[in-house]
């Protein structure tokens, strides 16, 4: 079923800083939105608990509900999107399930299951075909799974290099941008009692662990969402959700890749479960207690919004910006 959404009933709300306006896409639906994924730069798929799944493909404008029958007591922290016909979604929580589908969400099939009590998955990325989806760990180790042919089949490669973790430390399915693919690398982003960025090689049979001191010790402090230029210069931000206000040490900034971090000059405003960098200058930040913008590189930022939103996407074109919340809202941000 579409909706169509008019522009005439569209709710629009202009930022007071530097004129950034948000206008709502789609809301209302009973689902809260951690997933969002565009496809070149008219597709949007978006997808939440309920196992509420959407997709546009014209920005935005109209969506199509392609929720797959049968999952609906289903939370899916995550989308990945490979065409208007594509998409794999996966699940948080047990059973644990990943679904994939190859005619728009017509029918989806189950390629994994995992009924294991303990199973928790936090998210997935991809570069190209291959793509890896993170689990909080089970018997000290975090697991992760490979797939080489865009989420149709996976294979648990847990053991090829042993991601261990401190007791305590877990990882977090806020936005599903805690890991991130970089060339043959997977950086990881962890929090709860300790923090750290996991790099691991498959290739090179290779894994570096490196501290970072962002806000944890909790279990629910540190970092929630990583991203990356390349291998070396990235972000990462997170701090406590449970005081969502608060932006005591909620953001770094590496260009070692982890090796030493540096503070903002004028840091976030709270709690960011999602960074994404427009340009190498440009980066936005989003979390329930608001959206931030820098403008040089992530050294000031400066607040937007005091709206919630969990996960931010952007088109291949760098021209479309957009976020989802737990509303069950994607709404679309323009500089």
């Amino acid at each position: 079923m579409k909706q169509i959404i008019l522009s005439f009933i569209l709710f629009t709300f202009s930022c007071t800083v530097n004129s950034q306006t948000f206008e709502t896409l789609t809301s209302g639906n009973k689902s809260s939105f951690r997933g969002l994924s565009t496809y070149k730069n008219k597709v949007v798929w978006v997808s939440g608990s309920n196992g509420v799944v959407g997709k546009s493909i014209d920005m935005g404008k109209t969506w199509e509900w392609v929720s797959p029958r049968g999952y609906e007591k289903y939370d899916f922290r995550d989308i990945e999107s490979f065409s208007a016909k594509e998409a794999v979604i996966v699940s948080a929580g047990s059973p644990a399930v990943i679904l994939h589908t190859k005619n728009g969400g017509k029918d989806w099939k189950e390629v994994y299951k995992n009924e294991d009590s303990a199973i928790f998955l936090d998210g997935m990325d991809f570069q190209g075909k291959t793509g890896y989806i993170l689990g909080d760990p089970i018997d000290g180790q975090f697991q992760l799974l490979k797939s080489k042919n865009k989420g149709r089949t996976w294979e648990d490669v847990t053991e090829g290099i042993h991601l261990f973790a401190e007791p305590g430390e877990a990882a977090f399915a806020a936005s599903g941008t805690s890991l991130q693919v970089i060339n043959d690398w997977v950086y990881i982003g962890t929090g709860g009692s300790y923090s750290s960025l996991i790099k691991r090689s498959e290739k090179e049979s290779r894994l570096d662990v490196q501290d970072v001191p962002i806000w944890s010790g909790s279990a629910s402090t540190g970092i929630f969402s990583i991203d990356f230029l390349n291998e070396r210069e990235g972000v990462v931000v997170g701090g406590n959700y449970s005081s969502d206000k608060d932006n005591s040490n909620n953001i770094l900034l590496t260009k070692n890749a982890g090796l030493s971090w540096e503070k903002p000059k004028v840091p976030v405003f709270g709690y960011r479960s999602c960074v994404k960098y427009l340009t190498p200058e440009i980066l936005i930040a989003t979390g329930t207690s608001g959206t931030d913008i820098s403008k040089d590189a992530g050294q000031t930022w400066e607040n937007i919004s005091t709206a919630s939103f969990n996960v931010i996407a952007i088109s291949t074109d760098k021209k479309s910006i957009y976020l989802a919340g737990s509303e069950g809202n994607v709404v679309s941000l323009e500089l």
